[in-house]
C-alpha cells in the first residue's frame, strides 16, 4: 500500500477529475483526496477503497495492486434471435459498443454489425434493464416466437398485457409476464447535421 497515493493521483489525472470532483464522488473532502494521494493517510477503509474505485472507473483491484491493464469490457450486440446480450459468451470480435453495466442492472445494447433490430439502427444505443414483471407501460424487450423484439407493452383493464410495435405496423399481440426479457430504461440515437 506504499504505492497507494502515487496511484490514487495516477488514476484521478487519467479520469481527468482534479481533488475537488473525486471528493465529491467519493464523499470525503478535497483534503483527504490531498493527504491520501500524499501518504499522510495511509489506512483507507474497504467502504471508502470501494467507492474511490467506482469514481475513479476502476476495479478495485487496479486501485490496490497497480494492474495498469484495465479489463477490457465486454461488447453487447443484439440481434433479432437468442441468446440475450447479457447472457451469452459470444461477445468479442467487430462490435460496435463498448458495454457498460450500471448499478442499476442496466446494460447498453446496440445492434449487431450490420443488423437491425426493430426500431434500433446500426448506430443507436438502448439502455435496457432485464425484467421477468411488468410495471408500468413502456418499451420491452420480449420473445415473441422464439425471435427477440422490441414493443411497446401496456396491460388492458383485465389486467392483459398487450404488445405493439412502435411503428404501428403489427395489431397488439397478447402477452403473458413470460414474454418479458428486459425494459427499455433509454434510447440514444445518432442525429444527422
Amino acid at each position: 500500500m506504499d504505492t497507494l497515493g502515487p496511484r490514487i493521483k495516477q488514476l484521478r489525472m487519467e479520469a481527468q477529475l482534479n481533488k475537488a470532483a473525486l471528493a465529491r464522488r467519493v464523499g470525503v473532502s478535497d483534503v483527504t483526496i490531498s493527504y491520501w494521494e500524499s501518504g499522510t493517510i495511509k489506512q483507507i477503509g474497504h467502504a471508502r477503497l470501494v467507492a474511490l474505485a467506482r469514481a475513479l472507473g476502476c476495479p478495485l483491484s487496479t486501485l490496490l495492486n497497480g494492474n495498469s491493464e484495465r479489463p477490457r469490457p465486454d461488447s453487447l450486440t443484439s440481434e433479432r434471435s437468442h441468446p440475450l446480450p447479457w447472457e451469452s459468451d459470444r461477445f468479442g470480435g467487430n462490435t460496435l459498443l463498448s458495454a457498460h453495466t450500471a448499478h442499476d442492472g442496466c446494460h447498453l445494447v446496440t445492434p449487431a454489425p450490420g443488423s437491425t433490430f426493430d426500431f434500433l439502427g446500426t448506430e443507436d444505443l438502448a439502455g435496457i434493464v432485464p425484467v421477468t414483471d411488468f410495471d408500468q407501460p413502456g418499451l420491452y424487450l420480449i420473445e415473441l416466437a422464439d425471435q427477440l423484439a422490441i414493443r411497446h407493452v401496456r396491460q388492458d383493464a383485465q389486467g392483459q398485457l398487450l404488445g405493439q410495435a412502435q411503428d404501428g405496423s403489427h395489431p397488439e399481440t397478447p402477452l403473458s409476464a413470460g414474454h418479458l426479457l428486459g425494459k427499455l430504461v433509454a434510447l440514444w440515437r445518432r442525429q444527422s447535421m
